[in-house]
C-alpha cells in the first residue's frame, strides 16, 4: 500500500531558516568619497581662493598704508575690528549660506571687478587714498558675485557693505564733521553747566569756569571717535537684532545723537571734576576711565531703543495669539 505524501502543515514552514535581507549595495557603502565628488569640492573652493589671493596681492599696499592709519589716528582705530565683525557675521549665517549653491555670475563679476579698477585707477592718478580704499572693498564684492552668484551676493550684502566701515573718512569729509561736532560739544557742555548753576564763559571752543579754570574742547573732544564706534557698534547690533528693516535703520541713524550725547556727558562730567576735584584728575578721567565707560553707556542706550520700538510698534500676531480663544 503506497504512503501518499501530504504538504506540510503551516507551523513547519515558519520553522524554516530565513534567509537574510540583503540591503542594495548603494546603501550598504560607506567608504570614503569618490575621488571626483571630492575633487569638485576642490575645484568649487579653488577659484575663490585664488582670486582672493590675487586680490591680496593686488592690495596689498593700500591695505598696509590702512593698517598704519588704524594705529596712527585714533578717530579710525575702531576699523581694524570690521573686519572680524564681519567674519563673525559670516558664521553666524553659515547654516542659511549652505542651503544655497554657488551659481557663479561670470559677466557681471568680471563687469563690477572691472569698475573697481577703473575707480581705483581714479584714485591713483588723483592720489586720494580714500577712493583706492573704498575701491579695494568694491573689488571684494565682485569676487563675491563672480564666484558666488546673485543670491548669496544679496544675502551678504549687509556683511560687505559693513566692510565700508573699515575705511576711514575722506580729508574734506572729516573736517566737515569733526568741526560740527567740536562746535555741537562746545555748546552742549556751557548751557548743561549753566543749568547746574554754574558760570560759564565761552571763547570759541574754550570754556571758562567760575572765572578759574579753563577747558578746552580740541578737536580730539568733538566726539568723532566715539561716532565711529558707535556707527560699526550699531550696525553691528542692527545686523544681530531680529527686527523689520526699518527698524535696523532707526537704530543706525541713532548712533549719531548717540554718540553726541555720550561725548556731552563725558565734557560734563570732565569739566565738574576740573572745578570740584583738580584738573589732572579730570583730565585722567578724559582720557582713561569715560573711554571705557561710554561704550556700555551706548550699548545700553541702543538695547533701550530696541526695547522702546517694540513697545511701540503693534504686532498682529502676537496680539492674536493673545487673544482667548
Amino acid at each position: 500500500m503506497m504512503m501518499q505524501s501530504h504538504p506540510s502543515p503551516p507551523e513547519a514552514q515558519a520553522l524554516e531558516p530565513m534567509k537574510p535581507i540583503t540591503k542594495p549595495s548603494s546603501a550598504r557603502s560607506t567608504g570614503p568619497e569618490p575621488d571626483c565628488c571630492l575633487s569638485a569640492r576642490l575645484g568649487r573652493w579653488a577659484i575663490p581662493c585664488i582670486l582672493l589671493a590675487a586680490l591680496l596681492w593686488a592690495y596689498w599696499p593700500t591695505a598696509y598704508r590702512l593698517s598704519k592709519e588704524w594705529n596712527s589716528q585714533d578717530d579710525y582705530s575702531v576699523g581694524m575690528l570690521v573686519p572680524f565683525a564681519a567674519l563673525y557675521l559670516l558664521w553666524q549665517e553659515r547654516r542659511l549660506l549652505n542651503r544655497y549653491s554657488p551659481k557663479p555670475a561670470w559677466v557681471a563679476g568680471i563687469c563690477f571687478i572691472l569698475a573697481a579698477q577703473g575707480v581705483r585707477a581714479f584714485g591713483l592718478i588723483g592720489l586720494f587714498d580714500s577712493i583706492e580704499r573704498y575701491a579695494m572693498v568694491l573689488t571684494l564684492w565682485g569676487v563675491v558675485l563672480l564666484t558666488t552668484g546673485w543670491r548669496i551676493f544679496f544675502r551678504t550684502f549687509w556683511v560687505l557693505a559693513f566692510l565700508l566701515l573699515m575705511i576711514p573718512l575722506p580729508g574734506a569729509v572729516h573736517n566737515r564733521i569733526a568741526y560740527p561736532l567740536q562746535t555741537v560739544a562746545t555748546e552742549g557742555a556751557l548751557v548743561t553747566l549753566e543749568v547746574m548753576g554754574i558760570t560759564v564763559d565761552q571763547h570759541g571752543h574754550v570754556l571758562v569756569l567760575n572765572d578759574s579754570i579753563e577747558v578746552a574742547v580740541a578737536e580730539a573732544c568733538s566726539g568723532l571717535r566715539m561716532l565711529t564706534a558707535f556707527v560699526v557698534v550699531a550696525a553691528f547690533l542692527a545686523y544681530l537684532v531680529d527686527r523689520p528693516p526699518w527698524q535696523r535703520i532707526v537704530l543706525l541713524l541713532s548712533s549719531l545723537p548717540v554718540a553726541i550725547i555720550c561725548n556731552l556727558i563725558r565734557l560734563v562730567v570732565t569739566s565738574l571734576l576740573c572745578l570740584f576735584v583738580s584738573d589732572k584728575v579730570g583730565r585722567s578721567f578724559f582720557h582713561d576711565f569715560a573711554g571705557l565707560t561710554m561704550m556700555p553707556l551706548a550699548v545700553l542706550m541702543l538695547l533701550g531703543e530696541l526695547w522702546i520700538m517694540s513697545l511701540l510698534v503693534y504686532e498682529p500676531e502676537r496680539a492674536r495669539t493673545q487673544q482667548p480663544s
